[in-house]
């Protein structure tokens, strides 16, 4: 990307960029619903490809993080800190790079979900994925916060929607504990190495809405200095 495309992007809107990244990580986060529906079936060439698209999409979100570190003017005046931002955006980054993480991992060793358990992670990891995208809504009402002044109206809805993440949040681990006790039941039953990367995993896809929530964390702070 130009420096003068950069410059013109943050001179319409400081947040255009982070509304941009955001939206490419949840993107990626959201094919590891079809994946793990691949990888239950055993279909192992689709969910390989699925890996690959989620792996590009990691990059694609990569490349947009490093092209602001890089190019993000740093005498440009704007209502929000230049450090704020880049951390915020390193927030962001993270839940793509768990998102390829936990595809790479159930691909490496054709892990499968046990199937007592199949219905319940499923729930977990859709619940997950809603910390994902409500991070990603927080994020994309930035531009009306700025108009605002950070008061008003459009400042009591982000609280809103950054309690909502606190809550879903707040599910997922609900969620996560109820998993582990039903692998900890059966685990004498399954291949040792196996369990120990299914533990892993369940950490991981946590891991999504943990890492929501301090996008969210990161906001409040930002908007507090503001």
């Amino acid at each position: 990307m130009p420096v003068n495309t950069v410059l013109g992007l943050f001179a319409r809107s400081p947040i255009k960029p982070l509304e941009k990244h955001i939206s490419k990580v949840e993107e990626c986060c959201e094919l590891l619903i079809p994946f793990f529906v691949a990888a239950q079936a055993k279909n192992w060439e689709q969910a390989e490809q699925l890996r690959l698209q989620i792996s590009e999409l990691e990059k694609q979100a990569d490349h947009l993080k490093r092209e602001l570190r890089l190019k993000l003017p740093r005498g440009l005046f704007m209502p929000v800190e230049r450090g704020d931002m880049l951390e915020l955006l390193t927030q962001q980054d993270k839940i793509a790079n768990k998102a390829k993480d936990i595809a790479g991992r159930v691909v490496g060793r054709h892990l499968l979900i046990p199937e007592v358990m199949a219905s319940h992670f499923s729930r977990y990891l859709r619940r997950c994925l809603d910390a994902t995208a409500q991070a990603c809504r927080v994020i994309n009402e930035l531009d009306s916060l700025l108009e605002t002044g950070f008061l008003g109206r459009e400042m009591e809805l982000v609280t809103g929607m950054i309690d909502e993440l606190d809550r879903i949040e707040d599910d997922t681990d609900l969620l996560q504990a109820q998993l582990c006790q039903q692998l900890h039941q059966i685990e004498s039953d399954l291949n040792p190495i196996d369990v120990m990367f299914l533990y892993r995993i369940l950490e991981w896809v946590g891991d999504l809405a943990d890492q929501a929530l301090r996008v969210g964390v990161r906001l409040e702070l930002m908007i507090g200095r503001s």
